[in-house]
């Protein structure tokens, strides 16, 4: 028999600080979501990392945001066949039945996929399925250039950012939404998050480049930091 662990105290603690704080302060809008369903106007794709929860770096209040996450914050090409596609199938439920109006590809620094693909890392399994997902972010690597052109770390970075663009890419793959794209009724965004720097960047459509957004505050936010 294996042995039975029992679940994880952190998280029983974590859901009684949840019942004295945000459940008791929102009640009511849960009770409203249950009732009516979910209504978010912002579908985020982002990846796994425990570090990067969409939830918390953009405060977000529950039936804000519709999140779907996986290794690398990856949007496959359109493959319509009989295989299982856990990111076209979330994309086609907030598209088609959410009707949400803003797609957010959300990258970050530190990305632990991102870094194995570049590194070649050997597969940590034999069905490699970190590896063979990955694969996907090929055609960033080469609008990313050749690693030894850059330090590592701003070629890891670069790397990140293109896998974003590469992701924005692959959406305009999907017919319906490449419609609704080019309408302008839904907007798709690539964003990128500084993990040890909080620092948030946005991608300009027309010149592909991450600019800061709300820089001023985050300036504030530091100074004040190191002055205490």
């Amino acid at each position: 028999m294996p042995r039975v662990r029992p679940f994880p105290q952190r998280l029983v603690e974590g859901y009684r600080a949840f019942l004295d704080g945000r459940l008791a302060r929102e009640q009511d809008r849960y009770r409203e979501l249950a009732e009516s369903g979910q209504s978010p106007e912002v579908m985020v794709i982002g990846c796994c990392d425990s570090r990067v929860s969409p939830e918390v770096i953009f405060d977000a209040r529950p039936g804000e945001l519709f999140v779907v996450r996986n290794i690398g914050n990856i949007v496959p090409p359109y493959q319509p066949d009989s295989n299982a596609h856990g990111v076209s199938a979330a994309l086609e439920f907030g598209v088609m039945a959410l009707r949400v109006k803003h797609i957010v590809v959300l990258g970050h620094a530190h990305c632990g996929g991102v870094k194995a693909f570049a590194e070649k890392a050997p597969p940590l399994t034999p069905g490699d399925f970190i590896g063979n997902w990955m694969r996907l972010m090929a055609p960033a690597a080469e609008k990313a250039g050749p690693p030894d052109a850059l330090p590592w770390e701003d070629y890891l970075r670069r790397l990140e950012q293109a896998n974003v663009a590469n992701s924005l890419d692959n959406l305009m793959t999907f017919p319906r939404l490449r419609k609704l794209i080019e309408t302008g009724e839904i907007a798709a965004h690539g964003a990128y998050f500084g993990v040890a720097s909080g620092q948030l960047f946005v991608r300009e459509e027309a010149t592909g480049a991450f600019v800061q957004v709300a820089a001023a505050d985050h300036a504030r936010v530091f100074a004040r930091d190191s002055s205490s």
